[in-house]
């Protein structure tokens, strides 16, 4: 009976991840499906490019939360329920795959970088600051989202690892999913991959503004 338990909570944990807010959101506010313009990524930086900042923000903190909600529960009353670590890589990951591949949505998702901290924040808000905080220097200096979003989460795992025995115990498992979620997250940049090695990405601040209130979603 045990075993039912993390198996659940993948499940759920996937579940949660399949919420895609970006669409929920925009036709919440009556605005066009971000799938339909800019990089057509349903993710909050595509829905910047609406022109509603408060739109973007709100995707950006529920796709961190779903991210964040499956780990920090396991974390906090998994452990009678035989949940520990090991579970909190598979929620971590399956809502990570979740959002990149939502159920609900046709298994048409985004690239993860919220949802991913979200997850790095459940099992540390140390880790989760240290990896936003890259995040953060990398696009100041550099004007790329896609490129920080990518030092970020190579450097997750990296300061994971390096902080084990002094801000946390690492366990294997988790720093396992933490590097698959890079590895994924880096796939679903490629086409930004691509376009920073020929000099074409677009810099942050640079992007069109779409005239999206007010249609259909």
């Amino acid at each position: 009976m045990t075993a039912v338990y993390p198996l659940l909570a993948t499940v759920a944990a996937y579940l949660l991840g399949s919420l895609s807010f970006a669409v929920i959101v925009t036709r919440a506010m009556g605005m066009r499906d971000p799938r339909t313009y800019g990089s057509k990524n349903p993710g909050a930086t595509n829905v910047l490019r609406s022109g509603s900042k408060v739109a973007a923000v709100v995707t950006l903190v529920l796709d961190a939360v779903k991210g964040w909600l499956p780990v920090a529960l396991v974390a906090w009353f998994g452990k009678p329920y035989g949940m520990e670590e090991g579970t909190m890589a598979m929620v971590g990951l399956a809502a990570f795959l979740g959002h990149l591949w939502p159920v609900f949505f046709r298994f048409e998702g985004g690239k993860g970088v919220a949802t991913a901290l979200g997850v790095l924040l459940g099992v540390s808000g140390w880790l989760g600051l240290a990896t936003a905080v890259t995040w953060v220097i990398i696009a100041f200096f550099f004007r790329y989202s896609s490129l920080a979003s990518l030092v970020a989460a190579v450097f997750a795992p990296v300061y994971y690892l390096l902080a084990d025995g002094v801000v946390w115990n690492a366990d294997g498992r988790i720093a396992a999913a933490m590097a698959v979620m890079a590895l994924l997250l880096a796939w679903r940049h490629k086409e930004n991959i691509k376009r920073l090695l020929e000099g074409k990405e677009s810099r942050l601040g640079s992007s069109k503004v779409v005239k999206a209130k007010g249609a259909k979603g």
